[in-house]
């Protein structure tokens, strides 16, 4: 009896033992040989007219050789995969000329941009096929890594999978003042972090699992299995998740810490250390990273999302996230080292109690009336609603008073984390779970993780840019989510309307 007890014990204890390994051991793609030099988006200043800096972005198809010897059709912005650097300047006046060159509908939204509605590239701003389209806004916002990517209504993560997105970045006086990295591809580097599903032949598969698309294999910048020579001294990373469902837990093999210094909505006050980054969809993070020792690192992600997640996602056949991202070589510096800066920024806290109402924002759990069918995003049916609906183009669902400051609740009720994300404005985390912000969750925001059962709350000023006809939209940022319903539309009217 004790033999038989003891070799059960001993099953269970390796069998315990082989899931740790595959969950949180196990590199879900190792064995890179990071043979290929890390493409760097091109950046792009425009050409001032008559006084405006004027852009022109082509979406077009393309194809672009990812895995050895096969071709994989992609559609891209100025170019086959992804597009350029768009650098914006605060204070300046931009026309973003975009056409489209695909043969079906499509849309560009500037991701974390104070725009006016019919300039914000949501489903309500279609280009159709040989059609260009123009938005034209002031800049009004402080130095941030924002980004670009299609908006049109249940096909949103379909067209971001094939290639269409880029970076966006504000300039300001703080910024070029601040001493920082900046020389762009040198030490000054933007990482787009994107994963794709492959088929045999080369091709991305779109394929929905647990209710979007996971892939198995990394491109950053639209390179696989990349390398990038940086001098042996500090460098500064721009990291976007660009990936249409998974959230990354960035950091590096040897564990070095590193210092976060901005968030979507601009620098922290001061450089936070730390050695891991959360990145959901839609998120970025500005990093400075000490490379003076010489040693060769690989930036990763890890399997932190906590225990029962990491199995679930497992067993789910999503992996676990733990993935090999880009290998850093460091070569001898040809300068000195930037100093780490004391200041970064200031930001002003905005007081609860200037709120003019709260409003509850309620993620997952049923879906109040017969709204159902099937949606254009891929999956099954409707997806998890907010407030219990399901995004309907010709439904305003709020209306929010230009001049006020809200405070926005959002409850994750449903069985996922949920990235949420607000169109038009950047706002401050009041608290999650009645606990205070610390560290990164500090800064301006545009799109913030609510795990399931956490309760966030939000607070924001709508100071700019009123319009009783076209609405902004707020949804989950798991692409595929809001394709298939996750998405709620606001209008910002003045105080009569």
């Amino acid at each position: 009896m004790k033999r038989a007890a003891l070799g059960l014990l001993i099953i269970v204890l390796l069998a315990g033992a082989t899931v740790y390994w595959f969950t949180f051991i196990r590199v879900t793609n190792a064995g890179l040989a990071f043979e290929n030099k890390l493409l760097i988006p091109e950046q792009s200043l425009g050409t001032v007219v008559d006084g405006r800096r004027q852009f022109h972005l082509t979406v077009d198809e393309g194809s672009r050789e990812f895995l050895p010897g096969k071709r994989t059709p992609t559609a891209g912005v100025n170019g086959p995969y992804l597009g350029p650097t768009v650098r914006l300047r605060q204070g300046e006046d931009v026309d973003l000329i975009v056409r489209n060159n695909l043969d079906e509908m499509t849309t560009m939204h500037w991701h974390g941009a104070h725009v006016p509605a019919r300039m914000d590239g949501t489903p309500h701003q279609k280009i159709q096929p040989g059609e260009t389209w123009t938005a034209s806004f002031g800049v009004h916002q402080q130095a941030a890594p924002l980004w670009y990517h299609p908006h049109p209504h249940g096909k949103t993560g379909l067209h971001a999978y094939r290639g269409v997105a880029g970076f966006m970045w504000i300039d300001d006086d703080n910024s070029e003042a601040l001493d920082l990295p900046k020389t762009y591809g040198v030490d000054d580097i933007p990482l787009v972090i994107q994963d794709r599903l492959f088929d045999d032949d080369g091709a991305f598969r779109f394929a929905i699992n647990q209710g979007a698309v996971y892939g198995d294999t990394m491109l950053i910048n639209g390179t696989w299995s990349p390398f990038l020579q940086v001098e042996s001294r500090r460098i500064r990373l721009r990291l976007l998740n660009g990936s249409n469902a998974r959230v990354y837990y960035i950091g590096f093999d040897d564990n070095r810490a590193f210092h976060q210094i901005a968030t979507d909505g601009g620098f922290l006050e001061t450089p936070l250390q730390t050695n891991r980054v959360t990145l959901a969809p839609g998120e970025r993070a500005e990093i400075l990273v000490d490379f003076s020792d010489g040693a060769e690192a690989v930036l990763k992600s890890y399997p932190e999302a906590g225990l029962l997640e990491t199995v679930e996602a497992f067993f789910g056949g999503i992996g676990t996230g733990h993935l090999e991202l880009l290998k850093i070589v460091p070569l001898p510096a040809k300068r000195a080292s930037h100093a780490l800066p004391e200041h970064l920024n200031t930001i002003s806290r905005i007081d609860a109690s200037q709120a003019a109402k709260t409003r509850p924002m309620v993620l997952g759990g049923p879906i109040q009336g017969a709204q159902g069918g099937r949606f254009a995003g891929g999956g099954p049916g409707p997806g998890p609603p907010i407030n219990g609906k399901i995004m309907d183009m010709e439904r305003i669902d709020e209306v929010v008073r230009l001049g006020d400051i809200e405070i926005w609740e959002v409850d994750n009720r449903g069985g996922q984390a949920h990235p949420f994300h607000i169109h038009l404005v950047q706002f401050q985390i009041l608290d999650r779970n009645g606990q205070a912000p610390t560290g990164a969750e500090l800064g301006w925001k545009d799109t913030v993780l609510v795990p399931a059962g956490d309760i966030v709350r939000i607070i924001m000023p709508f100071d700019r840019y009123a319009d009783t006809e076209t609405p902004y939209m707020y949804h989950c940022h798991i692409m595929e989510h809001e394709d298939n319903g996750m998405m709620g539309q606001f209008l910002v009217v003045r105080p009569k309307t």
